[in-house]
């Protein structure tokens, strides 16, 4: 889970951005989805991928317009399964 915070709420240059040069994704970094906050302030996106290093040329690329907080997470079934063992 991403979660960004707009600089200066400034959502018009992110989705300018976004517009012109796309997401600039790495290599086997995924976009799944997104949801932003209705006052522009953040955006909780969730991305998939294998190497939490991808994160890092990514967030250079945005880092003028956005900060970010990365959250690990896994799915509601991937953690029922991973407690199983310990209820």
């Amino acid at each position: 889970m991403v979660i960004e915070r707009f600089r200066g709420r400034d959502a018009v240059a992110v989705y300018r951005r976004v517009r012109d040069r796309g997401r600039s994704l790495p290599d086997g970094l995924r976009y799944v989805s997104s949801w932003v906050e209705t006052n522009w302030d953040r955006c909780f996106q969730v991305m998939e991928c294998d190497d939490p290093g991808l994160f890092e040329p990514w967030i250079a690329a945005w880092s003028d317009l956005v900060e970010f907080e990365i959250v690990p997470v896994i799915t509601s079934a991937d953690a029922r399964e991973r407690i199983a063992p310990q209820i």
